[in-house]
């Protein structure tokens, strides 16, 4: 019987080379044994699916051919019209599924250029808002010089995370992501932690884009109510003259010289049609709560595919940012004086106690490091990896010095106070201004369309985790969200200051995923390959220590 078996396996014509099967790592995949499936015999996208008749009556078509000769027999190897293009191709299960091949046609590929702008494209995030705040806080000399170390030293801790799954010995890592480098190393404690700072980063983002989503939408509804009321001086607040008004919301001294404090004037209706508004359409008591009719129905959807479409948004609100920030530098002018250490009325000292604020705040601008090695694996030319991050980060912080030098150079002191500067720098123009409306209401759109991705990622990383399935039942994803919408909803009512949020976000995950993970999965690389000496363990040492003096140093800002 055994020997039977035996001749049923050898092909119907050997060779007597004895070369390797179709299975085999073979870089030229017409030398692998193929199964095609057209599109329409798929039945779905998730590969547990079966297979039709059809597909697996082309299967045994090429496998004809695989019995007529061995592998290394290019004679009568399956011709090139039977074997489907690479992005057809499918592994064959004998239990019927079909799993698709990915990530080995050439054409498929990003160039450079591509992938450098993808990376400044998911770099890009509210962080830039709060960029000004960040330099005013830690003093706009010190605030350059600590967004310039910041940006280097994330590089390189990024630069660690694209290397690791590369520096395990003897292992398919081809697949592999930084948790699952981590899991390797640590074991379950790296897996869950990994997972959990992971947690800490998207869930802060989200509860920042609740707070934000509030702000925008608030301030967009009273753009329209001002505007279709005749209402001709908005915000009682103080702010400078003329057309380019510029406000600060929450000054902390009387006002003088040149201050202004606005009159709210309304032709046409009573105060008593404004008071009623401002009872309903509130950015702290009730826009939050408003919110929650329209996001938590999107979050629930099973897939996140059409909210995928809208991503380029993000690109185009950055440009129109940068546009925004150009122009109100030009009309505004420059206003800057150099006090080193002393505060004045009006600037604050080049060099701030309070810089921990701005580390905690670059942390998560910078923050990219649980998702480079997907991004860098779509690259085409894998020799340029490291050239291609770098330059990625170089405009990434160029882009962050640009907005964020131009807004602190520009606010107008005197007669305003540069201790105005807010950490949504959008908030110290006034509702009226035009240029700002467009910039609100697209952030606004853009948001709407990027929070329920946010909660697809988190979704499927904690119940992937947790329950083995992505979407386990919906009492259970709907548990989920609300969790997460009801601490949006709070921090929007109580404390919607997205500078702290961002800071204390950033600082906890990139404690984890930046400094400690990195620079521990380097060390013991090294360590196991003979190569660690004392500099280099000192450096990463160090490393961690940084990581965990910028967490605690939140906590005393």
């Amino acid at each position: 019987m055994s020997a039977a078996m035996e001749d049923d396996s050898r092909p119907l014509l050997s060779s007597e080379q004895t070369g390797e099967s179709y299975y085999t790592d073979s870089l030229d995949f017409k030398a692998k044994r193929p199964f095609h499936v057209e599109p329409r015999n798929i039945v779905g996208d998730d590969p547990q699916e079966r297979v039709s008749a059809e597909a697996a009556i082309l299967n045994s078509r090429v496998h004809y051919y695989s019995r007529l000769t061995a592998s290394s027999d290019r004679l009568l190897s399956p011709p090139n019209h039977v074997i489907p293009r690479q992005e057809e191709i499918y592994i064959y299960s004998p239990l019927g599924t079909a799993f698709k091949v990915t990530g080995s046609d050439p054409s498929s590929k990003n160039p450079s250029i591509i992938t450098i702008f993808a990376i400044w494209n998911t770099m890009m995030g509210t962080s830039i808002l709060s960029i000004p705040w960040g330099i005013k806080q830690a003093g706009f000399t010190l605030g350059i010089l600590i967004l310039i170390f910041t940006g280097l030293l994330m590089l390189y801790c990024c630069y660690i995370v694209l290397k690791s799954p590369k520096a395990i010995p003897d292992m398919d890592t081809s697949d592999w992501e930084f948790p699952d480098v981590c899991s390797f190393y640590f074991g379950k404690f790296g897996k869950w932690s990994s997972l959990f700072f992971s947690m800490v980063s998207l869930i802060g983002a989200m509860v920042v884009y609740w707070v934000l989503m509030s702000n925008f939408l608030y301030n967009t509804g009273q753009f329209i109510y001002n505007y279709a009321h005749n209402v001709n001086v908005s915000d009682s607040e103080f702010g400078t003259n003329g057309s380019d008004k510029v406000i600060c919301p929450y000054p902390n001294t009387e006002p003088e010289g040149n201050y202004t404090t606005s009159t709210l004037y309304i032709n046409g209706n009573d105060t008593s049609d404004g008071s009623s508004f401002e009872h309903w359409w509130s950015k702290t008591n009730t826009i939050p709560l408003y919110l929650i009719v329209l996001l938590l129905p999107l979050l629930c959807f099973r897939s996140a595919a059409f909210f995928a479409r809208f991503t380029f948004l993000g690109t185009i609100s950055v440009v129109y940012l940068i546009v925004l920030v150009t122009i109100k530098a030009v009309h505004l002018g420059f206003h800057l004086e150099f006090h080193w250490f002393d505060t004045t009325q009006f600037y604050v000292p080049e060099f701030r106690l309070l810089f921990p604020q701005f580390t905690g705040v670059l942390t998560l601008a910078f923050f990219i490091h649980n998702c480079i090695v997907t991004l860098m694996k779509n690259n085409k030319h894998q020799e340029n990896n490291v050239r291609d991050l770098s330059v990625a980060y170089l405009l990434v912080g160029l882009t962050y010095l640009y907005v964020g030098v131009l807004i602190f150079a520009a606010f107008p002191s005197p007669p305003l106070s540069k201790d105005c500067i807010e950490p949504n720098f959008l908030d110290n123009f006034p509702t009226s201004d035009v240029l700002v409306f467009v910039a609100r209401a697209f952030l606004l759109f853009q948001m709407i369309t990027v929070y329920p991705l946010l909660g697809y990622l988190v979704r499927v990383q904690m119940m992937g985790q947790v329950f083995g399935n992505h979407y386990p039942s919906f009492l259970h994803v709907l548990v989920l969200n609300i969790g997460i919408v009801g601490a949006g909803v709070l921090m929007a009512k109580f404390y919607p200051n997205i500078g702290s949020i961002i800071r204390f976000s950033g600082a906890t995950c990139g404690l984890a995923l930046v400094f400690v993970f990195p620079a521990l999965v380097h060390m013991i690389s090294l360590r196991r390959q003979g190569l660690l000496r004392w500099p280099s363990a000192i450096f990463h040492s160090f490393l961690i220590l940084l990581g965990m003096a910028n967490l605690l140093a939140q906590f005393f800002m």
